[in-house]
């Protein structure tokens, strides 16, 4: 039987809780937004209310003429309406302690806290003048001449103004010590006093001649004194009980209502999905180009030489480098300036420790260096420690296209060999 009952579903359990005065109070939990209340009808619960025990109703303490002092004395509150359909229903108040057996009771706690403090004080005194006997303080027969008590003595040229002892021959358990002591022990009297005065009046309707029938599920069992349960384990389970049956509505309701973070959340995923759309569009486009470049480089490659007698007139002028800054041959420019910069980008270079993934064909050179442990970054084409232009031979074409007025794209490559071609090569 045991076995059974303790392997019954959170639904069978929560089916057993499902009582009507349970049910009742569930419901105007949950809709107490809007509700009106007490005999005014209104819906304004800012001012003081209290609730009736056999309806539940809310009235407000001015429209039932109860104030919110007296309130604290009423156990069970009971309206008209209810008392007018049972008139066995009676409001009950909490029992309260007479003004004069409570004066009388602080009066005999303070002379009993004056008369222990007073004999503590002079145990303390009488401790600290006397001292334990067994310490090194104690034990200590001649002044140290040293510390501040044997500086002011007269015997060591001092004005005896503090007249205290010497310092190592005060008792180590000093009088210090014991009121620090003492003062904590009459603050945790104080406390303990006033926390079991509070448990009293707390627990004053419990404390019942006649045994109580303990709440929690399906026990026959008589409750323990002060309490309304014969164990814990009795309270635990009316707890669970009471979580499984209120808690998933409550969930449920939550689901129901959005969340201002999650409309953050949301609003900012949008944003980042669509800039990642956007990236993904650019790089489709970059690998169109990518794409009608290669066709292009194909399209010169396979181009035939085309052999011209005209030969261009011997140009005598000189230029500048931009890299190095040495005078150099027009004919010869366009060469020295590529090998210039080859020269100068080899003496720094960029790397990373992770390698680049692209979705295509990758930009840059990504060649590993066991040495450093980092992949080169710099432009594949630009490369000059990683990648090197081939070999020209003879029947290699320029295929640099001609532009007409410099922008504008004729379509055509130049045609001449590749070696011999001092305006593109």
């Amino acid at each position: 039987m045991s076995d059974k009952k303790y392997k019954q579903s959170k639904a069978d359990i929560a089916k057993q809780f499902d009582l009507p005065e349970r049910q009742s109070k569930i419901t105007t939990l949950l809709n107490q937004a809007g509700q009106a209340y007490c005999i005014c009808r209104s819906s304004d619960s800012s001012r003081f209310m209290i609730a009736c025990d056999a309806c539940e109703e809310w009235y407000h303490g001015d429209c039932i003429n109860i104030s919110e002092r007296e309130a604290k004395y009423i156990k069970n509150y009971f309206c008209e309406r209810c008392r007018e359909e049972d008139p066995s229903l009676k409001t009950r108040f909490r029992p309260q302690k007479r003004e004069n057996d409570v004066d009388s009771g602080r009066d005999d706690r303070k002379k009993k806290r004056k008369e222990k403090d007073h004999s503590e004080n002079k145990s303390s005194k009488r401790s600290t003048k006397d001292g334990c006997g067994d310490c090194s303080g104690c034990l200590q027969e001649y002044d140290c001449g040293h510390c501040d008590a044997c500086e002011d003595k007269r015997k060591f040229g001092g004005n005896n103004k503090l007249k205290m002892r010497c310092r190592q021959k005060v008792c180590t358990k000093d009088k210090k010590s014991l009121r620090q002591s003492s003062s904590s022990n009459r603050v945790k009297k104080k406390h303990h006093e006033r926390e079991t005065y509070e448990l009293e009046e707390s627990l004053a309707h419990l404390q019942t001649a006649a045994a109580r029938q303990c709440y929690g599920p399906q026990c026959t069992r008589a409750a323990r004194f002060s309490s309304k349960y014969c164990s814990t384990e009795c309270g635990m389970r009316l707890a669970t009980a009471r979580i499984y049956q209120v808690l998933p509505q409550r969930i449920q309701e939550w689901s129901l209502s959005s969340c201002v973070a999650e409309q953050h959340n949301r609003k900012a995923l949008e944003v980042v999905r669509g800039g990642l759309a956007r990236a993904q569009a650019a790089l489709r486009a970059l690998d169109r180009q990518h794409a009608d470049l290669d066709a292009l480089v194909a399209r010169a490659n396979n181009a035939t030489i085309l052999h011209t007698d005209d030969k261009e007139a011997d140009d005598e002028t000189s230029m500048y480098c931009i890299t190095c800054g040495h005078e150099i041959h027009s004919r010869t420019a366009v060469k020295h300036m590529e090998k210039c910069f080859v020269k100068y980008e080899a003496q720094a270079s960029f790397g990373s420790r992770h390698r680049t993934r692209i979705d295509g064909q990758s930009m840059f050179c990504d060649y590993y260096n066991p040495v450093n442990g980092t992949y080169c970054k710099r432009l594949r084409v630009m490369c000059p420690e990683h990648f090197k232009d081939p070999k020209v031979s003879d029947t290699d074409v320029c295929g640099c296209p001609l532009v007409r007025e410099v922008f504008e794209a004729t379509g055509e490559f130049c045609r001449a060999p590749k070696k011999s071609c001092l305006k593109h090569y």
